[in-house]
Parts: structure tokens; C-alpha cells; sequence
């Protein structure tokens, strides 16, 4: 048996990829936390595979491939191939990149879809329904965001929570008998408590779609050709969603003639994917496999958004960040610490370039930077370049060993819970004490007494190996930071294993005799306003026809009010988490509101002649005045006031894109 055979498997998948446009930032964040971990267990000696790819069917890359005058194909191998390039400039290190256009691919979907109409899982019918191009997904009027109704009060159309517009579609489509495993797939839940994480996504699921009784899923369209063609009845293309999750085992050979892989590595480990994909991984994807008799994948990890200030990152807004310059300007690193640093995984986030330079001045520059430099010049002052393995100990060593086992322990931990940013900061709680140990122990004085020349040796040496311990355990995050370390301090530029992250090495080679600074430290405001300006949108205006606003007559029912006026009102986005009646009244309803407090907040509203079924208000975003001084109504706190319009007798409350972070300011 070979020593590859006899570790252990670790399978982690990425979401595969829509090709439809540059990717940003907020997409390199899922593919960056997948290599952090594939990285991680690739040191901790797992036999890792990490697959990413892209998703290349559906009507929407036949409409764009249309729009540029070349074939889907020609369309989708430029974006692939831009994709990969991508992934180098980030030193993405996966295993497999997948197509779902892969001949291999195409003829495993194309063989599983046969065997689940001949087990009566999939059926034909008809659709008639509202579908999202953009999103390739259908909805149900419920689960729009926004509905358009003409004066009848009939719907003529609606947006998605993306944002998008949906568009009615009545076609013959093969579906899905998703009932017949809703049982089995809840129980799967409760036997697999980890299974869905954060916990919360699957209280989400149980809740929104399973409870309220899961529909059968439509498969597949006629009313476009560019997609994996049911075998059986050609004039239907495979729904991208059962072509897109199969990937996953397509791509370790399932269907084909070589099955190793497949035998090897699955089920997952995990899948990691954005939260708004999680309903496909944990309902449709498991029901998919337990028709195909597979095992589930171990777990799903749903993470939140990397958002703007102005929430999603958009062309139209011109707050979008691409990669590639961030890298270009300022090192991989800075960019990979950044994102796995300042956002809690599983959370949504923020950028912003004030954050991103400061992170990149006060954790690389300051703490990281200058305790490489400081280190490596007092070696070479004090010891000729020498770390010599000490004899003897200062009172301050055992303290400072301590501190890096302790933190070595913890970032383990978090490691394995995929808290990337907590295991950073642990890391830094090794930086921030190694720079403390500095000012204690005063090398600057030690020097000075020969007597003391084995007490000087110590530090010097425990320094070296605080550098040395942090530069394996920042492997998996910055390679690079990690590879610069390890030849400053006269170390073969190998991949230690994180096993070797422990007191006790001994160094054989002089360090470097000058030090380069690994982060040098940036003008704050030249590279803020460089970041925003790289942001913005370029594309021309076009020409309008000009007017004079001071013709405009204002009207307004109150008195004008100055700027700064205005400004005192704190106008926040808040999502209903809950609402009631408030019993004794026939007007007040109750909010339990998430505005981004620590906690959720009440709001009582006199709405409730306007909204009879309130629970319906559930999961909307909302605008609040949130510095409101908080007041009682029928004895409840109500903290805050909800924003409405009110037009002929009908009020409707002000809501917000579902892509905008909770707690956002409005102004």
C-alpha cells in the first residue's frame, strides 16, 4: 500500500461557477476559503482533492453568446479559460477544474436523468410559472421579493430576492417527485446535525420549504437548445440545476468507466457555497442523491456575502472590486489575509478600502512586518546572523511558549470549524505577544553584558522560532508571507508540515544579512482614493436632454428643513424576523426587527388594518428610523419607527433590496 493510500481522504468542492461575467471579489471569497482549507489538511497530511469549475449551460449564456455573434461553445471556452487564469493569479491549488460541458459530464447526466424516469422519480408535465433568466430558477409568487399586478390586481410580473426580473414561462417540462424523499431527507437532518452549517441555514430550510411541503421540481426546457438533451425525448435540455449539482461526482468519475476516484473520495467533506445557493445543496442535491442511491455529502457549509457599503458589489453602482487589481497593487497576501481575516465565514461582511489598507498598515505592515524586521536585524547585530539553540532561559520564555501553544491549540480548532478569521487572529495573538516579548526581555541591554550573552541567546532564539511557528501555521493563508519568512530566517523554502509548529527546531543556517520588508507600509489616503477610483463605473453617458432645474416647482406638505437637519436621523435597513398582533389592539402590530444591534430590536406599528396576514412580512427588509427615542405603546417598547408611503387609502412599507446587509445606513 502506498504511503498516498494510507491517509486520509478529504474532499472539498466549490460552487461551480456561472460564466456570465467578470468575476469579483465576492467570488474569489469562496474559492480563497477553499483553498485555505484544502491547503490546511494538505499540510495536516490528508490526501486532499479540491475541485471548483463552471457551470456553462442555460438560457442565459445562449442569450449572451448571441448578443457577442459567436456559438455558446466559443463563448464559454474564452470564460473558462479567463476563470483559470483568474484562479493562478489567486494560487488556487485545486485538483480537478470542471466544465459541465466535459463530454464526460454531458454523458453522465445524460444517463442518470434515463434511470430516474425509468424509476418513475421524473416525470413529464407541464410548467406554467414565473422564471428568472439570470438566476436560471423558478419561482412561486410567494417567494418573489417585488410583484407586479396590472389594475385588475392581477400579476403581470416580479422580481427575485436577487434582484432580477422574472418573466411568465408556460412549457412542457419533465419534474422531479422531490415529496416522495421530504421524509427521509428531515430525518437526515436529525441524524446529521452538521450537516447544514451555519446552524441557522437549516432552520431556514426546514422552515421555509420543506414544512410548507416541498414541489415537485421542474428539470427541464424546450424553449432553448443549448444544454445536455434528454436522451429519450431530445427536443428537452437538462434544467442547469441538475446538470450543475451532479458535477460533484461527475467530475470523480461517476457514470464513466473508471470509478476510483469517485470510490475514493466521496461523499464531500464539503461543499462550500454561498447562502444563496444553499436551498440546491441541501434539499434538491440530497434528494437527487438518495433517488441515485448515493450517500449525502457529510456537510454544507452556506457562507454570507462580501458586500459594499451600498450592499451587493454591482457595475451599475460602480462599487465593484475586482482581484486582479488588488493583487496587482498590493500582493496576494494582503488580499487573501484580508478576506479571510475581516469577515466572520458564515457571515456577511463588509469591504471597505479604508479597511482593507488599514488591515493591510496595522496587522502586515506593523506587527507582522516589523517583527520580522526588528527580529532579523538584532540577530545579525548581536549574533553575526547566527540563532543559536539556547542553553539557558530568560523569565519571560516559558510565558511567551505558553502563549504560542495555547493559540497553536485554538487555531487548530478553528481550522477544523472553518472559522478562518479566528484562526488568524490567533495566529496574531502569537505576533502581538512576540512583540511584547521584545520590549520585556530588552535585547538592546542584554547585548551590552557579555555575562549575559546566554540570556541573549535565548531570545534571539525565541524569536526566530516564534517567526518560524508563524510561518507554518500561515501557510494555508499566505504562502507566499510564509516562503519569505522561512528565507530570512536561513530555512530551506519547503512546505513544513503544521506538525513541525512547535518549539524545538534547530536552525543550521545564518539568516539573510538585510532584511526587505515583506509588507511595506502604504500612504492610507493615496491608496483609498486609488481603490475608489479603480471602482468606479467607466462606461460613457449618454446624452440627455438638458433642463433647467430651478423651473421645477418643489412640492412638499412640510416645512424645508436644512442639511444638517436631516442628518440627525439615523435611517437603517432592518429585517422582520418576527411579527404578531399585539393583543387588546386592532391597529399595532409587533416587529422583532435584526437592524444590526447586538440583538434584535421591537418595533410596534399602527398598520395592521393594511397588512392582515402580517407573518407574510417575514424575511422582508425594511427602512426604520432607528435613533428614534424609544417609547411605550400598551405597555411594549417600541423602539424605533417603520418607514411607509401612503397614497388613495393604501399604505405600503418601504422595503430594500435582500441583498443589502442588515444594520445598513440609508442617506
Amino acid at each position: 500500500m502506498t504511503e498516498t493510500n494510507q491517509k486520509q481522504a478529504f474532499y472539498i468542492t466549490t460552487p461551480i461557477y456561472y460564466p456570465s461575467g467578470k468575476l469579483h471579489i465576492g467570488n474569489s471569497y469562496t474559492t480563497i476559503a477553499c483553498d485555505v482549507l484544502a491547503r490546511y489538511k494538505r499540510l495536516m497530511e490528508f490526501d486532499v482533492f479540491y475541485l471548483t469549475g463552471t457551470d456553462e449551460h442555460g438560457l442565459k449564456i445562449e442569450q449572451k453568446a448571441t448578443e457577442l455573434g459567436i456559438s455558446p461553445q466559443t463563448y464559454v471556452d474564452g470564460m473558462a479559460a479567463d476563470m483559470k487564469k483568474l484562479w493562478a493569479t489567486l494560487d488556487i491549488s485545486y485538483d480537478k477544474f470542471i466544465r459541465t460541458t466535459d463530454d464526460y459530464h454531458e454523458k453522465a447526466i445524460a444517463d442518470m436523468f434515463e434511470r430516474l424516469i425509468e424509476q418513475d422519480d421524473i416525470y413529464l408535465g407541464e410548467y406554467d410559472g414565473w422564471y428568472s433568466v439570470s438566476d436560471e430558477e423558478y419561482f412561486t409568487e410567494s417567494q418573489l421579493a417585488e410583484v407586479y399586478r396590472d389594475e385588475n390586481g392581477l400579476m403581470i410580473g416580479g422580481k427575485a430576492p436577487s434582484g432580477h426580473e422574472v418573466e411568465r414561462v408556460k412549457e412542457e417540462s419533465y419534474f422531479f417527485r422531490m415529496g416522495k424523499y421530504a421524509d427521509r431527507l428531515l430525518a437526515y437532518y436529525e441524524s446529521h446535525p452538521d450537516f447544514i452549517q451555519p446552524e441557522s441555514r437549516k432552520n431556514e430550510m426546514i422552515n421555509n420549504f420543506i414544512k410548507p411541503g416541498l414541489e415537485d421540481l421542474s428539470l427541464s426546457r424546450t424553449t432553448f437548445t443549448w444544454g445536455v438533451p434528454v436522451r429519450s425525448n431530445p427536443k428537452h435540455v437538462v434544467y442547469v440545476w441538475f446538470d450543475a449539482l451532479a458535477n460533484y461526482i461527475t467530475a470523480l468519475g461517476y457514470g464513466s468507466d473508471d470509478t476510483t476516484k469517485f470510490e475514493k473520495f466521496w461523499p464531500a467533506n464539503v461543499h462550500m457555497v454561498g447562502k444563496e445557493i444553499v436551498r440546491f445543496h441541501t434539499i434538491y442535491w440530497p434528494i437527487m442523491l438518495m433517488a441515485l442511491d448515493l450517500p449525502l455529502p457529510k456537510q454544507v457549509f452556506g457562507h454570507g456575502w462580501l458586500l459594499m457599503k451600498d450592499g451587493k458589489m454591482s457595475k451599475s453602482k460602480g462599487n465593484v472590486v475586482y482581484p486582479e487589481m488588488l493583487v496587482a497593487r498590493y500582493g496576494l497576501d494582503a488580499l487573501r489575509y484580508y478576506l479571510m481575516r475581516a469577515v466572520p465565514f458564515g457571515s456577511d461582511g463588509i469591504f471597505t478600502p479604508e479597511d482593507f489598507v488599514n488591515r493591510v498598515n496595522y496587522d502586515l505592515a506593523n506587527d507582522l512586518g516589523n517583527l520580522l524586521n526588528r527580529t532579523i536585524a538584532m540577530i545579525n547585530k548581536y549574533q553575526d546572523g547566527v540563532i543559536r539553540t539556547p542553553e539557558t532561559q530568560t523569565e519571560f520564555d516559558d510565558s511567551l511558549q505558553a502563549v504560542i501553544e495555547t493559540a497553536t491549540a485554538h487555531y487548530h480548532q478553528s481550522m477544523d470549524k472553518m472559522e478562518f478569521n479566528v484562526a488568524l487572529s490567533e495566529v496574531w495573538t502569537i505576533i502581538s505577544r512576540s512583540n511584547k516579548y521584545i520590549d520585556e526581555t530588552t535585547p538592546w541591554i542584554l547585548a551590552k553584558d557579555s555575562s549575559r550573552a546566554g540570556e541573549l541567546d535565548s531570545v534571539m532564539y525565541h524569536l526566530a522560532e516564534s517567526l518560524r511557528i508563524t510561518a507554518v501555521l500561515l501557510q494555508p493563508f499566505m504562502r507566499q508571507t510564509s516562503q519569505a519568512i522561512f528565507t530570512q530566517l536561513g530555512m530551506a523554502t519547503t512546505d513544513p508540515q503544521l506538525a513541525d509548529a512547535a518549539f524545538g527546531h534547530e536552525f543550521t543556517a545564518s539568516v539573510v544579512s538585510k532584511g526587505e520588508p515583506i509588507f511595506p507600509r502604504l500612504d492610507a489616503e493615496e491608496e483609498v482614493a486609488y481603490i475608489k477610483e479603480q471602482m468606479q463605473v467607466t462606461s460613457p453617458v449618454a446624452a440627455v436632454t438638458a433642463f433647467d432645474p430651478e423651473a421645477t416647482t418643489l412640492i412638499s406638505d412640510k416645512k424645508a428643513i436644512k442639511f444638517d437637519e436631516f442628518e440627525k436621523l439615523e435611517i437603517k435597513v432592518a429585517e422582520v424576523i418576527n411579527v404578531e398582533k399585539v393583543e387588546g389592539s386592532d391597529k399595532l402590530l409587533k416587529f422583532e426587527l435584526d437592524a444590526g444591534d447586538e440583538g434584535h430590536r421591537q418595533i410596534l406599528s399602527g398598520i395592521a388594518a393594511f397588512y392582515p396576514k402580517p407573518e407574510e412580512l417575514v424575511g422582508l427588509k425594511l427602512q426604520i428610523v432607528a435613533n428614534l427615542k424609544p417609547r411605550k405603546m400598551m405597555g411594549l417598547l417600541s423602539q424605533g419607527m417603520i418607514l411607509s408611503a401612503e397614497s388613495d387609502d393604501k399604505l405600503t412599507l418601504l422595503t430594500v433590496s435582500k441583498d443589502v446587509a442588515n444594520g445598513s445606513v440609508i442617506g
